[in-house]
């Protein structure tokens, strides 16, 4: 999978999620679970990496779609 850059998690509320599970269905029921709670990008099919067990599906989340301009706090002050 690509890699995560800065503006997947650019300020707070935002998450990437990466599933793994043993076959697309069971992926797919892991986001639809996560839809129903909060704002995500959803993933159109899962990943197979060769060598490694099962599938992998990477979503991102937002939990506050309505406060785009929350700023990120930089853990101080």
């Amino acid at each position: 999978m690509r890699s995560i850059s800065e503006a997947h998690v650019a300020r707070v509320g935002l998450a990437v999620v990466e599933v793994a599970a043993l076959d697309d269905a069971t992926a797919f029921a892991v986001q639809e679970l996560l839809a129903a709670q909060c704002a995500i990008a959803a993933a159109q099919r899962t990943v197979h990496e060769p060598g490694e067990p099962g599938v992998r599906l990477r979503l991102f989340l937002d939990l506050h779609p309505d406060e785009q301009d929350t700023p990120v706090s930089d853990g101080g002050t």
